[in-house]
């Protein structure tokens, strides 16, 4: 149970700490100009903060994209995904509800859109455009995860890593959907939003999910498989 509360509390962060920096600290005003660091700074740092904090735990994954990659990358068992993803989606809930209640308190009160994910097709990006960076964006950052975690690459700088590439993802990105890369980041802030957001919430669960299989059934067939590279290094000696 323990890991269970640390996914709840690390998604809550991750998702309180992410979107709060688009309502409230108004860094949401302008994306995608200056305002697309602040927002991926806030996303990136909350996920180094809660790689220390809970990581030990429950190995913080904070995203169901990310423990179906790490379960069909043999990392995780199979009784441990569906418990997973339902606490990283009870905790993207409750962060998303906490921020609603304070941004509830302003004089204009709660904005339309709480930090949800979406696509433009008029003024920004297509569906198409949408569901390719989210798959894209997925795959590179579960994969990241996965060779930095793993028991060969393992480094106390791990957190650092994975933080700094969901950053980066994110500058990158964030003007197409505003990033997701992670089911449960998108749920909370969609059921708080309504409307466009909910309509569009079925591809911030979908593209994420198939980039974060698509990365695990890569590292589970050797893609990061250093035996294949001693072979080549012993041959060129």
């Amino acid at each position: 149970m323990k890991a269970y509360f640390a996914e709840v509390f690390g998604t809550f962060c991750l998702v309180f700490i992410g979107c709060a920096a688009v309502v409230i600290g108004g860094f949401g005003e302008l994306i995608p100009s200056g305002g697309a660091l602040g927002i991926a700074m806030a996303f990136g740092i909350a996920v180094v903060a809660m790689a220390y904090a809970v990581g030990p735990i429950s190995g913080a994954h904070l995203n169901p994209a990310v423990t179906l990659g790490m379960f069909l990358a043999g990392r995780l068992p199979s009784k441990e995904v569906a418990p997973y993803m339902a606490a990283q989606v009870i905790g993207g809930v409750l962060g998303a509800l906490v921020l609603w209640i304070i941004a509830s308190g302003s004089a204009t009160g709660a904005p339309a859109s709480l930090a949800a994910n979406g696509w433009d097709p008029v003024e920004g990006y297509s569906a198409s455009a949408a569901f390719i960076s989210e798959v894209v964006a997925t795959f590179i950052f579960v994969m990241v995860i996965l060779g930095v975690t793993s028991e060969k690459h393992s480094t106390v700088l791990a957190g650092l890593a994975i933080g700094l590439t969901l950053t980066a993802i994110h500058i990158c990105l964030i003007a197409v959907t505003g990033t997701s890369v992670n089911p449960a980041r998108s749920i909370g802030p969609a059921l708080f939003s309504g409307g466009t957001a909910m309509a569009q919430l079925w591809l911030f669960i979908v593209a994420p999910l198939i980039g974060g299989a698509a990365a695990g059934l890569a590292y589970k067939a050797g893609v990061f498989d250093e035996s294949d590279l001693s072979a080549v290094e012993k041959a060129e000696a």
